[in-house]
Formats: structure tokens, sequence, C-alpha cells
């Protein structure tokens, strides 16, 4: 068991990232939100990440285990659409890719795009997100590259104003998407409504990897 997203209230290590410079950040903070210690996310048309480094051996802890909620999923998003691209609740890994697996012509790709988005950008990402329409399972790269690929783990308002607990096996779902080799190298959590313009309210809490046979915890 490796914990990586017990929160406590200085929200250390974690840090706020952004994307764009010229973005309106997201408001985090640390709750205990019905006795669980979490960390609350507020959206307003905006769009940051609360993010922090990880170093993880998925061979031998291959689940990502946490807890997340949402007050209401975002009515008007869309993920096909980059003018619908915004979630209630976002889960991202970031990845690095071994340098085989990258040719000049993406090597080149992604120094210009980090040129634009900043040194956070990563090689590639996984997003496990809380959608208002698409089925649960649903798997498509982001509305703007398809080095982010988008993973449907809760959709609607069926589980919202509670707690919920997911369990995804990260080294399956980084080997499907990108390949044998990718590393996850940030977690990071966020809402995310800069591109509808809406707002949103969501919690996380009890990050933690397990080995395959190990259950999930929650204090």
């Amino acid at each position: 068991m490796q914990w990586v997203g017990r929160f406590e209230p200085s929200l250390a290590p974690w840090r706020e990232v952004k994307l764009k410079s010229v973005q309106r950040a997201n408001t985090f903070r640390f709750v205990a939100w019905d006795g669980v210690q979490s960390v609350e996310v507020s959206s307003q048309a905006s769009m940051s990440l609360l993010a922090r480094p990880i170093t993880v051996d998925l061979n031998a802890t291959p689940m990502l285990c946490w807890r997340w909620r949402v007050a209401a999923s975002l009515s008007q998003a869309d993920m096909r659409q980059r003018e619908g691209d915004d979630y209630a609740a976002r889960v991202y890994i970031s990845l690095r890719l071994p340098p085989s697996s990258m040719g000049l012509g993406l090597r080149a790709q992604l120094a210009l795009a980090r040129a634009v988005w900043g040194p956070d950008l990563p090689d590639a990402a996984i997003n496990y997100v809380w959608d208002n329409r698409q089925p649960i399972g649903t798997t498509r790269p982001n509305a703007y590259t398809d080095r982010a690929q988008m993973v449907v783990l809760r959709s609607g308002d069926g589980n919202a104003g509670q707690w919920v607990s997911e369990r995804v096996d990260l080294r399956r779902d980084a080997l499907r998407l990108f390949g044998q080799g990718a590393e996850p190298v940030q977690l990071a959590i966020t809402a995310d409504t800069d591109n509808t313009g809406g707002s949103a309210r969501s919690g996380f809490a009890d990050f933690h990897f397990a080995a395959a046979h190990q259950p999930c915890e929650a204090p």
C-alpha cells in the first residue's frame, strides 16, 4: 500500500498548476466534508490543477484508489467537442514515456506545446472523469489532443452529493492507451469549467496505490 493523498490543512506536497497563464484559477481548500478529510475544489468558469509528483512501481501496486464526490454534473459539457471539454471532477495522471516510443515528430510537437502551455505538460496523460452524458467506460481522446485520454468512471447525477469510492488498474490502462514503459510521474485533481463557463463543486480524498490482491482502504 502506498498513500499519496491523505490531505492535511497545508495541502503539502500538493501545489496549484495553471496550464495557461491567462486562465482563471480554481479554488482549492482543505475541508472535513461529512467527516472525510479532503480537498474541496470550487470552479467558476475556471481551470487549474492541484498536483503532486509521484513515484510508484506499477508492477507492485498497479491499483489506484480514491474517493470523490460532486455536487452535480455539468449539464452543458460535451467531451466530444472543445467548447464542451469540461468535467465536474477529474483525476489527471501525467505519464513519462520512454524516448524510444516517441519519434522526432512527436518530440518536436511536445516541445512546441510546452512552449505554449508550460513545462508541466506531460508526454501523455490519463484522465479519469465524472462526465454528464457519456456511458461509464467510455474512453476517447481529449478534444484538444490525443496525448490525453479520457476515461469515464461516473456519469450523470445518480451518485451526486455523496462520497463514491473508485479503484482503477492504472498499469493496465497505461499499457493499453500508451504502450509499454509508460511511467506515472504526477497526480492531479481538478474540476474543469472554463470552456462552458459553468460552475462545479467537487471533493477528493484518500488517494493510494494498492497491490492487485489488496482491497482499497478508506479511513
